[in-house]
């Protein structure tokens, strides 16, 4: 049996070989389903005398390799959970098996994430770095990564409530705006979402009714976990949708959960397409031993192409993210105007952090004057004393990008932003609370109100009857679908 192992690494290793040297100018991400470094996988990497769970396979190779972490670094006695709900507590030291497998980023967005609190969080976020391996949660999405010459925007959302009792509503106003990020600064975007019923091998309605409101509102790629069984993978609007991609490494006894899927898309010459490999694992162990390229799934989404989104563009500028290749931006971001005409001049370069949103907004009145950089950013204001999200007006310069306008409140606490446009220019259509500065927190009431830009800030719009209910049916037609929560 040995012998024979050692003769399928081998050969695997050729095929995998085989199989990528066509695709040697495409970058390439791998993503695998959950992975479990506790429980029974813990207790049979002491019986195999700390082996790794990956000591029988050859991933792929990739640019980028990521997989669904479940669970917190610490020990049970950090559990929050009452002794009849799972927690898993993952040794800081098993980490290193990812690293050495060729994992590069771990989503850490599940209903197990929090079983050892707030503290675990931090701590699991922290042992990953300390290796050099990369997370991605919900609060630091939408995370930038570049990899060669464009820039994947990664999104994780966890719809399935753990032991903080917290999730993320599909729709959600908050979702929305992580998505109209990404979409603005990315070539692509995927979601990385746990959602579904364990144990349940087809998806349900509500994963479709999710999925197509993702790809509605610029999702490019969703990848799925949680019901630690395959669920079928296909095209749905012309977007590659796994809707669970299964256990990867895991423990559970009942047949179908010891079979996992990696979804293998790669973007070469503007375009990603997505194909699909099997692992396999032993009814005795949690450990794969086999992966074969599935033929079935490849072949169905080879027609299921996504074309890069065109740049953000103001004026004569192309607006990126300042990132090397293989580098990653989260909350603090670098973007970067390049001249279309005069790519020998330095591009002018702005740093943003915390921000909901960026717009290209002609805001003049008159239509010959330059557009703005338009932004939705998250801050303290000494103000109303609170962190909200205020709206940014960004101009360019001879001295680079400036602050026009810097997120001063508007008339009542604001949620959100859209732009109206009318004749080439651009309004302020905002989404408020009903609450006043003076008197906030006591309705979860809104209300919707134009503005215009007066050339030194805002001024609501009177009058026009069309541009508010413009504005009003915009929020209303969201308001329908979102919540306006996590």
């Amino acid at each position: 049996m040995l012998l024979i192992e050692r003769f399928w690494f081998v050969f695997l290793g050729l095929l995998l070989g085989c199989c990528i040297s066509s695709h040697a100018n495409a970058q390439r991400l791998l993503v695998t389903g959950d992975i479990l470094l506790s429980r029974m996988v813990s207790q049979e990497i002491q019986l195999r005398h700390g082996q790794s769970p990956w000591a029988h396979i050859l991933l792929p190779s990739a640019d980028w390799v990521v997989g669904n972490l479940e669970g917190s670094v610490g020990t049970t006695t950090d559990c929050l959970s009452s002794e009849h709900r799972l927690c898993f507590a993952t040794q800081a030291s098993y980490l290193d098996f990812l690293n050495t497998a060729g994992f590069k980023m771990l989503g850490i967005e599940n209903n197990h994430s929090a079983d050892l609190g707030v503290h675990g969080k931090i701590k699991t976020r922290e042992s990953l770095q300390q290796r050099g391996l990369s997370f991605i949660d919900f609060d630091y999405s939408p995370t930038f990564l570049k990899l060669g010459q464009h820039t994947i925007a990664w999104i994780a959302v966890n719809t399935v409530a753990g032991a903080d009792k917290q999730k993320t509503d599909v729709p959600s106003l908050l979702l929305s705006q992580k998505i109209r990020l990404a979409r603005a600064l990315a070539d692509f975007v995927v979601i990385y979402i746990h959602w579904g019923e364990e144990l349940v091998d087809w998806p349900h309605k509500q994963q479709y009714e999710m999925a197509r409101w993702l790809i509605n509102q610029g999702v490019d790629v969703i990848l799925g976990h949680h019901p630690h069984v395959v669920q079928e993978a296909t095209c749905l609007n012309q977007r590659p949708v796994f809707f669970s991609l299964g256990n990867h490494v895991f423990d559970q006894k009942y047949p179908p959960t010891k079979d996992g899927l990696m979804a293998d898309c790669q973007i070469k010459e503007g375009q990603l397409s997505c194909a699909a490999w099997h692992t396999h694992t032993r009814a005795s162990s949690s450990f794969p031993y086999k992966i074969d390229f599935d033929t079935t799934i490849s072949s169905n989404l080879k027609s299921c192409t996504v074309k890069a989104h065109a740049p953000l563009h103001i004026d004569d500028h192309v607006l990126s993210l300042e990132l090397e290749d293989k580098q990653l931006a989260q909350e603090r971001l670098i973007l970067q105007a390049q001249k279309k005409e005069d790519t020998t001049k330095l591009p002018v370069k702005i740093r943003l952090s915390h921000v909901l949103s960026v717009f290209s907004a002609r805001l003049d009145q008159d239509k010959n004057k330059p557009a703005f950089l338009l932004t939705l950013e998250r801050h303290f204001s000494s103000l109303d004393h609170k962190e909200s999200p205020r709206p940014y007006v960004y101009r360019f310069t001879d001295h680079g990008l400036v602050a026009a306008w810097r997120g001063s409140a508007l008339a009542w606490p604001l949620i959100d932003i859209q732009l109206i446009s009318v004749s080439g220019v651009d309004y302020l259509c905002a989404l408020h609370q009903q609450d006043s500065f003076l008197v906030s927190g006591v309705s979860s009431a809104t209300r919707t109100a134009v503005y215009q830009w007066n050339g030194f800030g805002f001024s609501g719009v009177d009058g026009s009857e069309s541009l508010s209910t413009q504005c009003r049916l915009l929020f209303a037609r969201l308001s329908k679908t979102l919540s306006l929560g996590k």
